[in-house]
């Protein structure tokens, strides 16, 4: 009797010390959009190994990319995980804060998508197509309608370009600029949608199956527009940050992101 009250006794103290270790976890608070980056930060691969480093996340899932950036800046969130580069620097230049780059994640290529036409083919005088109206992403949308050749943009247009700087536009195409969310819900409106990789998930698409036309996994918008971790400046360098990206690039995460998303969005080496 008294072999078995002892050997209660200890799976009791060692659930309790379980449970005591997992209180003890430090949390880190990143606000993230819902597909891909909650998913990822959400799933068992990260938890688990953010875990065995003493870590825990809180994820806030955001919709749209209003309030991420200022949640950080202010101190709200730790990091965020939805942007690239180029909109986090134009959203500093815009709001004068002071986020920074802790880490290059993955790449989520550009695609068109069907709207009320199949095929680009069909494309026909006065059709709309949608787009994101945010500064860089939307100039990301009007490079890749060039590359198919709808319409062309004037010398010199890059990431900072707008519809104001179409040279030529044959077919006399109405670009209808949309807040990033809502670019998907317009598909019986619209003859295409540009869709970010992120939205296009969320509405189901499959960019291998489903994109008319998107970025090659090979070109220089996979190196500009890579997903990053963002932080306040000065905190890129914490052991919280550091443990979250390290995770986050670890080879077993690279594997999750491949099986799940199919092409859809790729681990940034």
């Amino acid at each position: 009797m008294k072999k078995l009250f002892a050997l209660a006794l200890a799976l009791v103290l060692a659930l309790s010390l379980t449970v005591a270790s997992a209180d003890e976890l430090k949390v880190i608070r990143v606000g993230a959009t819902a597909a891909p980056h909650a998913e990822i930060l959400e799933s068992e691969a990260v938890t688990a190994k953010l875990a065995e480093l003493g870590y825990k996340l809180e994820v806030v899932v955001y919709e749209g990319y209003v309030l991420e950036n200022p949640a950080v800046a202010d101190g709200t969130d730790d990091a965020n995980y939805f942007q690239h580069a180029p909109y986090m620097e134009q959203f500093n230049k815009e709001k004068g804060t002071k986020l920074v780059d802790a880490g290059d994640i993955h790449y989520e290529p550009f695609g068109i998508y069907p709207g009320t036409k199949k095929s680009l083919d069909e494309i026909a005088d006065g059709d709309e197509i949608a787009v994101p109206n945010d500064t860089t992403n939307e100039a990301r949308a009007l490079l890749l309608l060039q590359d198919n050749g709808l319409i062309k943009l004037k010398d010199g247009a890059g990431l900072t370009a707008t519809v104001n700087d179409i040279a030529e536009n044959p077919h006399n195409i109405k670009i209808v600029e949309l807040e990033a969310a809502q670019v998907a819900r317009v598909t019986g409106e619209t003859a295409f949608v540009v869709l970010n990789g992120n939205y296009a998930l969320q509405a189901g698409y499959s960019v291998k199956k489903d994109a008319l036309a998107y970025e090659a996994s090979d070109s220089e918008a996979a190196k500009t527009y890579v997903n990053i971790i963002a932080v306040k400046e000065g905190n890129e360098d914490s052991d919280a940050i550091k443990a979250l990206v390290k995770v986050l690039k670890s080879d077993d995460i690279k594997k999750f992101i491949d099986e799940k998303y199919d092409g859809a969005v790729i681990a940034f080496e």
